[in-house]
């Protein structure tokens, strides 16, 4: 399944789930981004096995990744990951990487939207967003979505140079956002197509 959307430009980008069958895409993808972007992804996605691992591991009662795609390449990454701890089942952590080129046109905002009505699909009731200090664009559109900054836990992670920055957790009460989104979830492609793996 796919859902097409236009960006604020014009371009008409199809946004599906991540599958096997999209690994080269997908390392491309991370192999293009600047550094500057690379520096704050947790894992090297720029190697081959660990983003074929990272493609393995989805699992609709765990993780689920969405890709937003233009002439057969890649311009968008996101995932949706549950927590499975019984105190945390109804948390959930989104993440969001765009192509630079595809910055400031929507694409951040129109995946994550996606990703937030598979969550309520899923009845996750809170969703939370981690950054690193230097990550604002990616936190404003967070922001946009209704996240709140909840905890800033100084000089606690470390970019891929070993430098040390503060990491800050964002929150959203899902419940709390209903009526904003009710009419985005009513047309999501995605919502309630999650409970068997392909």
């Amino acid at each position: 399944m796919k859902k097409r959307v236009q960006l604020k430009d014009g371009t008409k980008v199809h946004i599906k789930p991540l599958r096997m069958e999209d690994l080269d895409k997908s390392v491309a993808f991370f192999r293009a981004l600047p550094e500057q972007d690379r520096a704050y992804l947790r894992v090297d996605v720029t190697k081959r096995h660990i983003v074929k691992k990272r493609i393995a591991s989805i699992k609709p009662e765990k993780i689920i990744r969405l890709v937003a795609i233009v002439d057969q390449t890649i311009i968008g990454d996101g995932s949706l990951e549950f927590e499975t701890d019984t105190w945390k089942k109804h948390v959930a952590e989104l993440r969001l990487v765009v192509a630079h080129p595809f910055q400031h046109k929507g694409l951040g905002m129109l995946m994550a939207r996606e990703l937030f009505a598979i969550a309520l699909s899923k009845k996750v009731e809170e969703i939370v967003a981690k950054f690193m200090k230097p990550q604002v664009g990616a936190r404003k559109i967070m922001e946009r979505l209704g996240f709140h900054q909840d905890a800033v836990l100084h000089d606690y992670v470390q970019d891929i140079k070993g430098v040390k920055h503060d990491l800050i957790i964002m929150r959203c009460d899902i419940n709390s956002l209903w009526e904003k989104i009710e009419d985005l979830v009513a047309e999501s492609e995605f919502r309630g197509r999650w409970q068997c793996p392909n």
